[in-house]
């Protein structure tokens, strides 16, 4: 990763795209050390974290990581989630955060040189960019070491620089609750399929 010591930076944290890839490697992220990795390394403007709520719902899992990022750094962007029901017939929840990650990058794009967002969704390449056009660097972070990788090429050619969240495990990742044996299969299997994917291309 290149940040200059100087450099303006805001984080956008597309919560949802951000858990699903660090479940496929295996590990739960620590918002604490990520923003402290962050703030080493650059002025800390912003950190967005987005993600939608179920309403109504007694007990929500995110509800104590949303409430723990609202008081401690974090720039929180919620909204409801939707209802639907999928083919099979479950109900299901669907929330979109995309235009409300543009709207903000666009806005701190004159506040920030370097914008760092976590997601691989295809669908940010035109906004990244749209940001590099009005002058900031963008790094994407997301992973290619998944199954399957959780990054589109096109977003990852678009950005000036790419990071594998495999990479940062060690720094910005908290110990996994899953049993070592488990731990150690699913490393061995990312490696396995890593060295698979090299041979490959």
């Amino acid at each position: 990763m290149t940040f200059y010591p100087t450099d303006r930076l805001a984080l956008f944290i597309d919560g949802a795209n951000l858990y699903s890839a660090a479940k496929g490697l295996g590990f739960d992220i620590d918002y604490r050390k990520l923003l402290e990795e962050f703030r080493k390394r650059s002025v800390l403007v912003r950190a967005y974290y987005y993600t939608a709520l179920v309403e109504n719902e007694e007990y929500s899992p995110i509800r104590p990581l949303v409430d723990w990022l609202d008081y401690n750094g974090y720039r929180l962007v919620t909204k409801s989630a939707r209802e639907y029901v999928d083919s099979q017939g479950r109900k299901r929840w669907r929330g979109d955060m995309d235009v409300e990650i543009a709207v903000d990058m666009l806005e701190m794009a004159a506040h920030a040189d370097h914008l760092v967002l976590f997601s691989g969704d295809g669908d940010f390449r035109a906004l990244v960019e749209a940001v590099q056009r009005k002058g900031c660097r963008v790094t994407v972070v997301s992973t290619l070491k998944s199954q399957p990788p959780m990054v589109s090429d096109e977003l990852r050619r678009q950005a000036d620089s790419f990071v594998d969240l495999a990479d940062l495990a060690d720094i910005i990742g908290r110990p996994s609750r899953l049993p070592r044996f488990i731990q150690e299969s699913h490393a061995q299997r990312v490696d396995r399929d890593a060295d698979q994917a090299d041979a490959d291309a």
